[in-house]
């Protein structure tokens, strides 16, 4: 947008006229031992708790005091078919059918999960993309499972690098590995949203990619799920996963999610490692039956579902519904626009926003770095009451969520690091 403006009367108007703004009051903002709010920048790593969430958690804890036992089939919510009340809306979230889509688990676990389906290496088609720079659990678990088939995890991963210079990944440098090396690759395995820059990659253009050259495709999208339209069924991915922490409020370490795309629904011949709660509904209590796998993504659970942690992803859910992505993103790309305006403000030989610039290439989160700056930098801002996120060797995360940060913060946080940088 070319109409930002600087000073603090725009960003009260803006703030007056977001009929998103509301939704900051649903949130417990955190304070300084002063009592003042900090300016919370870090949405990305772990989100602010819903207000709403300790009701949600209560609601469990007193249906399990009274009803004990009897709560999986008594309680308000009853929690034997618990996962099933978050379906739909995190399909919503995600972009997905409700039988593409599952809580369950934790992020990595579930990326081994898909792997264990999706990752069938041969003797000749062995191979795993990712991206460079991609969050190091991704890359951690894709080496272990080339270690686990009997490949050497330096020979059998394939980095997709950013080129000299450069911090962003670009396509044409993709298709030229694919070109060489794709009758070698068994699976792309690309962060949706990059941890470190921000760049939130064109999924259906790379699963297009990877399937042209006989490949599974899937994502991580840890940073995508809460934060930008998906589109996950639209994209064609065998497979995504996602946390529920960063963008969707659900507290540290909460569940995770889960899509497999509805063409694998049924395949019951996939490889997979199963549990009780991956088994056909009505006969799951009769302990006896040969198993019989769950159609869809519900196929691939394990265990009955903690209820405690899906009653705080249930809160935040029900505020996703009630909003809808479409409007999260509007808000989304006015906010971290106005942020990277007043940014630039400070000299572009100052500050440097690594994220794209494209807003169709990110989400509200932009990684900046401050010219002969370190982490000092970051700890000054810190002691401003300014909560970013400071990655090495010289990145600063700053996202700005549409849910509850507010213009004003935005325009706050640029004042305290102009002071800081005049300082």
């Amino acid at each position: 947008m070319s109409n930002y403006k600087s000073g603090l009367d725009y960003a009260k108007s803006q703030d007056q006229n977001d009929e998103l703004a509301p939704y900051r009051d649903q949130f417990h903002i955190p304070k300084d031992k002063d009592g003042n709010e900090w300016i919370y920048m870090t949405g990305n790593s772990l989100g602010l708790q819903p207000k709403s969430t300790k009701s949600y958690i209560n609601q469990e804890l007193e249906d399990w005091a009274n009803l004990g036992v009897e709560g999986h089939t008594e309680a308000k919510n009853p929690w034997l078919p618990y996962h099933e009340f978050l379906t739909e809306s995190m399909a919503k979230v995600v972009g997905a059918k409700p039988i593409e889509v599952i809580v369950m688990n934790t992020l990595t676990a579930n990326l081994h999960f898909m792997m264990v389906s999706f990752y069938q290496p041969t003797k000749s088609r062995y191979k795993i993309v990712i991206e460079a720079d991609a969050f190091p659990s991704d890359k951690y678990a894709v080496e272990s499972q080339l270690r686990h088939h009997g490949y050497d995890d330096k020979d059998g991963l394939i980095l997709w690098k950013a080129r000299a210079g450069e911090e962003l990944a670009r396509y044409e440098d993709l298709e030229a590995i694919m070109e060489s090396q794709g009758d070698e690759i068994a699976l792309i395995m690309i962060g949706g949203v990059n941890y470190y820059t921000g760049q939130y990659f064109d999924l259906k253009r790379i699963t297009e990619l990877g399937h042209k050259h006989g490949c599974i495709v899937g994502f991580d999208c840890a940073h995508g799920a809460g934060n930008v339209e998906l589109n996950l069924h639209d994209s064609g991915a065998d497979f995504a996963v996602w946390c529920t922490y960063k963008y969707l409020n659900s507290g540290p370490g909460s569940l995770a999610g889960c899509f497999v795309h509805e063409r694998h629904a049924h395949n019951k011949d996939l490889n997979r490692f199963t549990g009780w709660w991956s088994h056909n509904k009505q006969t799951r209590f009769n302990m006896r039956h040969e198993f019989d796998v769950l159609p869809g993504a519900e196929g691939w659970q394990l265990s009955n579902p903690p209820i405690l942690s899906m009653a705080a992803i249930k809160a935040s859910l029900d505020i996703f519904n009630e909003v809808g992505m479409k409007k999260l993103n509007e808000k989304s790309r006015s906010l971290t626009g106005y942020f990277e305006f007043l940014l630039k403000q400070l000299g572009e030989d100052v500050i440097k926003i690594i994220t794209p610039i494209d807003p169709n290439e990110r989400g509200c989160q932009l990684s900046i770095q401050v010219l002969n700056a370190d982490k000092i930098l970051h700890d000054k801002l810190t002691e401003a009451g300014v909560i970013s996120d400071w990655r090495e060797p010289d990145v600063i995360r700053c996202a700005p969520v549409p849910l509850y940060n507010t213009y004003q913060d935005v325009y706050h946080m640029v004042e305290k690091l102009k002071v800081i940088l005049n300082g």
